[in-house]
């Protein structure tokens, strides 16, 4: 073969492997680390990625592509989306600080009839909205987590009762067909590693070879010499020998 053959051959290729990987996006005040972590555990082949996304793109991450799944606070548009209740959060209310809610450890929504509220979406998100509040403006009625989360500074939270409660519900596109996703929303509704209804359980194990006896070949113990005479009474009738001494 020539010099010019030889440089006219390109080396083969070989493609590269697409490493399959999982994004999901969550509202303020979902901490998805347990549902990660046990992800980590079952899947370590599968790198997941996750952000938190405000409440008015929870679901425009779904339909842009940039999350297969999203943590949702209800109530969401359902139409062409799967969504799975997962729990209820407790709402608060949030003063600023040295407000008379302060003097109490849960306060009554009747009880607030005279007071300001603000509109946390109006006003940009929660974030905003507690700053909004700190100075004194009004009122604001957030799901605890959602409080704690931001935690703003001179602002104080109470639990309110008389108020409706909120949501998290985990969505994703209707017409997605996924092992990778059903193992994970799995993962969410709690099923072990070992449900038939994981994908991950699903695949055949490789049998296990099995294990080298370590007791060796078997011996036969040899038989012991018969150190006295049969018997000859031995099995027969009773009163077959007479009696007496031999």
């Amino acid at each position: 073969m020539s010099a010019a053959e030889e440089t006219s051959q390109t080396p083969d290729e070989s493609p590269v492997p697409v490493v399959r990987e999982l994004r999901f996006a969550y509202v303020a005040g979902v901490t998805p680390g347990k549902w990660t972590r046990r992800w980590e555990e079952r899947m370590p082949d599968v790198p997941l990625h996750s952000f938190m996304s405000d409440d008015g793109a929870q679901l425009t991450v779904l339909r842009d592509g940039s999350a297969e799944l999203s943590f949702v606070r209800l109530p969401v548009e359902r139409e062409g989306l799967n969504v799975i209740p997962l729990y209820e959060e407790e709402p608060v209310v949030v003063a600023p600080k040295g407000h008379e809610i302060s003097l109490f450890e849960e306060v009554a929504l009747a009880d607030l009839a005279r007071e300001t509220f603000l509109d946390v979406a109006g006003l940009g998100g929660p974030e905003m909205a507690l700053q909004v509040v700190a100075t004194g403006a009004g009122l604001v009625i957030l799901p605890m987590s959602v409080a704690r989360h931001f935690n703003v500074k001179d602002t104080v939270a109470r639990k309110l009762t008389g108020a409706p409660t909120t949501g998290i519900a985990l969505a994703w596109p209707s017409d997605t067909t996924d092992e990778v996703i059903e193992e994970f929303i799995g993962i969410v509704r709690g099923r072990t590693a070992a449900s038939s209804r994981q994908p991950s359980a699903q695949q055949e194990k490789p049998k296990k070879e099995p294990k080298p006896d370590r007791r060796g070949p078997a011996v036969k113990k040899p038989k012991l010499a018969q150190r006295y005479a049969p018997n000859p009474d031995k099995g027969r009738g009773k009163g077959s020998r007479k009696k007496g001494k031999r």
